[in-house]
């Protein structure tokens, strides 16, 4: 595994294994292979509903606490100084630890400076080893590392080929926060898995399409967090650390960017509305 090294010094696993989607009743067992294949960072939010089960797999596993990485998210309907202080102790006896590697707002709506004042309180405790954001478009980024005394360490927000992200990357390094993909594969939209580029690319390097898609990521300082619940491809998907896609390569996949997301918009009106009435 390679690590990344946060803005605080804390060092994360550049690939993880994300839980989105997944029902409680099967998370469990995908955690536990997950784990069984290698993956030590684990990507659950108070919104998914299993975070649980990820707690559960995690004391099955054997594995050490010291050595998993454990993310969870704030939902919106925990946002504020009080709710979120309650749903961080909810989400501690969910997950079944002492601690949260890392915690993010999971999105930039009702009062997240209330949630992040509420974070940078157990950050500094030792509650939470790194704090940071989900779904922060540049505008609100750049807004939140103004005027907090914790730098974010992470922005999550949706990347992949065809929604890069590049000037959103580019005000993440100015400010010291890691980029990290959700959604990697797009959920195989625009038909990714099939796609005469990356096909052309996975032939040439011996690889599949999902690992040149992770390979692409992590050559352009994007952390990812695969989900499947085969464990085939759990393995096929950590098997990106053994080759390098060359300039000519990246170039080619820069160029399938669409600039836009392929799932939904804060800019739509209608689409604020939907994520803040959901688990209400």
């Amino acid at each position: 595994m390679e690590y990344v090294t946060l803005n605080n010094g804390i060092k994360m696993p550049s690939l993880g294994y994300g839980v989105y989607q997944i029902p409680s009743d099967e998370c469990e067992r995908c955690v536990l292979d997950a784990i069984s294949v290698g993956y030590r960072s684990i990507d659950t939010a108070q919104a998914y509903g299993n975070e649980q089960a990820v707690g559960d797999a995690i004391v099955k596993s054997g594995v050490s606490r010291e050595e998993m990485f454990i993310t969870t998210k704030v939902w919106i309907s925990n946002n504020g100084y009080e709710r979120s202080k309650a749903s961080i102790a909810e989400s501690l006896k969910k997950l079944q630890t002492d601690y949260v590697d890392l915690l993010l707002i999971h999105q930039p709506f009702g009062d997240y400076y209330g949630t992040y004042r509420a974070m940078e309180e157990a950050y500094k405790a030792g509650i939470l080893r790194a704090i940071g954001v989900s779904n922060f478009y540049p505008d609100r980024l750049v807004d939140l590392c103004s005027f907090v005394e914790v730098m974010p360490a992470v922005n999550q927000v949706e990347t992949h080929v065809f929604c890069q992200q590049v000037k959103a990357h580019e005000y993440m390094v100015k400010y010291g926060v890691q980029h990290e993909s959700w959604a990697p594969f797009a959920e195989g939209r625009h038909d990714l898995f099939s796609n005469p580029v990356l096909t052309a690319i996975g032939g040439k390097c011996g690889k599949s399409v999902a690992q040149v898609v992770l390979r692409f990521l992590m050559q352009s300082d994007v952390v990812a967090i695969p989900k499947s619940v085969r464990k085939d491809r759990m393995e096929q998907n950590l098997a990106v650390f053994d080759f390098t896609l060359s300039e000519t390569d990246m170039q080619a996949i820069h160029a399938l960017d669409q600039r836009e997301s392929q799932f939904f918009s804060h800019d739509d009106p209608a689409v604020v509305e939907m994520l803040t009435q959901l688990h209400r």
